[in-house]
């Protein structure tokens, strides 16, 4: 297996733990969730659970959508993507995105789930299986991120969604995360870590220079070949007032890619799918 152009292969393991860690924090919060709990509770019961744990700064910090606001329904400007005092009730979505800093080491995930049955939800979750794969194939295929953007924007209209990444900022599918040197003092700037913006603009300014973006978004700055390296991929449907989405870290080496880790929530409720099927 080819190298990633600056990530040493051991740092790879770095990476494959925060992201472990951070659906861990997701998915124990996930279990806690009741009735009544707000947004914001949640987003706040993330953070308690992973400072316990050692973390110390934040790509950003965690993020909780309920009900029509994981399709991202209204929003017209950033600041609706915070935390609100939206309350959960039975039956209802919700997305858990957080993107810890541990030990120098990024990772950036969303976890989607439903307080109790909601069949549509359980569709949404089961079609983005396909993205997934796509995503892997033709990043592997070495076509323009911004065709794939297009080739994945056309597989939802194919399954009946619309595309609700393209209402973050820049319209984004996926970004680059990196390494980022621990400090004791981590300050943030409306909710992203300092350092993680300066690797980014850093990253745009280099990729500038030489014909790529470390945004992976629909526009011409994304018409060129997978650029080496991890980029944190979140494909994100919307059916009415119910979106989902899954987001981890695809790695790009110079002649091939793969996804870094099989051992996430939705990989494996996709595997448990396939064995019901199989019995």
């Amino acid at each position: 297996m080819s190298g990633v152009r600056g990530v040493q292969p051991d740092a790879l393991d770095g990476f494959r733990d925060v992201q472990r860690l951070a659906y861990a924090c997701a998915e124990a919060v996930a279990a806690q969730l009741r009735p009544g709990m707000t947004e914001r509770d949640a987003a706040r019961a993330m953070r308690e659970w992973a400072v316990e744990r050692g973390v110390r700064d934040w790509f950003h910090l965690p993020f909780a959508w309920f009900g029509d606001r994981t399709a991202f329904v209204g929003f017209k400007i950033p600041t609706q993507f915070f935390p609100t005092h939206r309350r959960l009730e039975a039956g209802m979505p919700f997305i858990l995105d957080l993107a810890p800093i541990h030990r120098g080491f990024t990772a950036d995930i969303g976890y989607s789930g439903c307080l109790g049955p909601n069949p549509v939800h359980d569709r949404l979750l089961a079609d983005l299986r396909d993205h997934r794969d796509l995503i892997l194939r033709e990043v592997r295929e070495r076509r323009s991120l911004q065709r794939i953007y297009e080739d994945v924007d056309r597989l939802m209209a194919r399954q009946g969604y619309t595309n609700r990444h393209r209402a973050y900022p820049f319209g984004v599918i996926a970004h680059k995360v990196d390494r980022v040197k621990e400090h004791r003092w981590s300050p943030h700037i409306a909710g992203f870590g300092t350092q993680s913006l300066r690797g980014l603009a850093k990253d745009a300014l280099h990729g500038h220079r030489e014909g790529w973006s470390p945004l992976w978004s629909p526009y011409r700055m994304s018409d060129h070949p997978p650029q080496p390296g991890l980029w944190a991929v979140e494909p994100h449907l919307g059916f009415r007032g119910t979106g989902a989405k899954f987001e981890e870290i695809l790695v790009v080496t110079e002649d091939d890619a793969f996804w870094l880790d099989d051992e996430l929530p939705h990989v494996k409720r996709w595997q448990e799918t396939d064995k019901g099927a199989a019995a």
